[in-house]
């Protein structure tokens, strides 16, 4: 069974900064993506940032120059830092890990999301 947990948010004024842990663990698999998705109140869920096996890293447009995703598919971990924080930013964040396994795969997992509010 796999389990992504995240932590780390919390509330936060505008032009402050946050760090998202997130850690995968399990069995029998290896990771091919991490990465993080957000979901305001009444929006869709998007993708903020991911990084790969390979260490690549992609972001949103939204968040490109204040956000930095971090971390290594090997260890499990990975990690978003966000800087000069926006009200538009206020979301649920959730960590995704894309496993493969000797089913196959890729296969998504989620964590259970994280709330960050901007707001003074």
């Amino acid at each position: 069974q796999v389990q992504v947990v995240e932590s780390g948010g919390g509330l936060v004024q505008p032009g402050g900064s946050l760090r998202l842990s997130c850690a995968a663990s399990g069995s029998a698999f290896t990771i091919n993506v991490m990465g993080w998705h957000r979901q305001a109140p009444g929006k869709q869920r998007e993708l903020v940032a991911m990084i790969t096996s390979g260490g690549s890293a992609n972001y949103a447009d939204s968040v490109k120059g204040r956000f930095t995703i971090s971390g290594d598919t090997n260890k499990r971990t990975v990690y978003l830092q966000m800087n000069s924080l926006k009200a538009e930013d206020t979301a649920v964040y959730y960590c995704n890990a894309d496993i493969m396994t000797t089913r196959g795969g890729p296969f998504r997992y989620w964590g259970q999301g994280t709330p960050v509010t901007v707001s003074s």
